[in-house]
């Protein structure tokens, strides 16, 4: 920060004349003195100087003769704290215009690293300006909670004061997108990552977190978004209640629904019949989902159902009466259990395939 000597004639120019001037009769300054005052305000923050520097330098002007002897002191202390308070109105009205375009850029930048919708090159020369390098590689964890969330708020302001407390910048940029808590940190540094999963779940109140695999290249964030993002969607269609997940453990879903159309027809030949049954597919569809889910162990399928075990024992001999399937047999398992992810992704049978 600059020191009184380093504030130049220039940002003070004309303060001792019109505090002299006021002081004389008393009166108040004038409407275009105090523009002018806060006009050298504005001038005097965009070229960088310190506030305190500033004031500190119109105190030292407000104690020379010229000053003193126009008028009394009560008179001298009201005009020169009219001329300072505009010089230092003008100085924080051009921060906060400052502010404000250096959010609007930070939002334009990350709202293109996310869409990838930007020449990679104009991309990768903006993206230094806010610590990050992508030719290296990256990797994204999104947070969703109850509601959203927006920049600036408390919650994304709590996970990043952690964040950056425990790291330092390290080349980590966090914001918000469509609601969501983001991190972006470079590929080889998991442990980020994952500090700010564990402080985005507590501070989201239980929220859910997604991290993406590392990617290089420019592009290689929003490919790691978009696999955060697809990660966080598989958990809500499949009800995945893990408060961590990461998309790497997930890989083998986009396989599943790569080929659409072959998973409604393996959908629909095997779990097709279910409908007959009385009540429909669903109450079925459930019974299944808790078994797999489970292991395949009957007792603790029935406790997460609140069944008996017989009664749970006969929806699975009911499932194998009318698909031709048996859940119990390790040959049929996996294609009945492909076919219970596949209802559940293509949300089936809510929506008929």
């Amino acid at each position: 920060m600059a020191s009184q000597q380093d504030v130049p004639d220039e940002y003070l120019d004309g303060y001792v004349q019109v505090v002299a001037d006021a002081a004389a009769t008393g009166r108040r300054l004038t409407r275009d003195e105090l523009d002018a005052r806060r006009a050298l305000g504005e001038r005097a923050a965009e070229a960088g100087l310190g506030l305190r520097a500033l004031v500190a330098a119109h105190f030292t002007q407000t104690r020379t003769d010229k000053i003193g002897t126009r008028g009394t002191v009560d008179a001298v202390v009201a005009a020169a704290a009219q001329a300072v308070d505009a010089f230092a109105e003008g100085y924080e009205r051009a921060q906060r215009q400052t502010m404000r375009q250096a959010e609007a850029a930070r939002r334009e930048f990350i709202d293109d690293l996310l869409y990838g919708r930007s020449d990679l090159g104009q991309l990768a020369e903006r993206a230094e300006r806010f610590g990050l390098r992508l030719s290296y590689e990256h990797a994204v964890a999104v947070a969703r909670g109850k509601v959203a969330y927006e920049e600036g708020g408390v919650v994304p302001r709590e996970v990043e004061r952690a964040v950056i407390s425990r790291f330092g910048n390290r080349n980590i940029l966090l914001t918000t997108k469509d609601g969501r808590l983001v991190c972006i940190a470079p590929g080889d540094q998991d442990e980020v990552l994952s500090y700010f999963a564990k402080q985005a779940f507590a501070a989201t109140d239980g929220g859910q977190v997604a991290i993406g695999r590392p990617q290089s290249g420019p592009g290689g964030v929003v490919q790691s978004y978009e696999e955060a993002l697809n990660a966080l969607d598989l958990a809500a269609r499949l009800a995945l209640d893990a408060p961590v997940l990461r998309s790497a453990d997930l890989l083998v879903y986009p396989v599943l629904t790569r080929d659409r159309q072959a998973m409604a027809d393996l959908v629909h030949n095997t779990l097709g019949p279910l409908q007959r049954a009385r009540g429909g597919a669903q109450p079925l569809i459930d019974t299944l989902t808790a078994y797999f889910d489970s292991g395949c162990v009957a007792a603790e399928s029935a406790r997460r159902l609140a069944l008996s075990v017989r009664a749970f024992t006969y929806r699975l001999a009911r499932i194998h009466q009318l698909t031709g399937v048996d859940p119990s047999d390790p040959v049929h398992r996996y294609t009945l259990q492909t076919a219970v992810i596949g209802a559940r992704l293509l949300d089936w049978p809510t929506h008929n395939t």
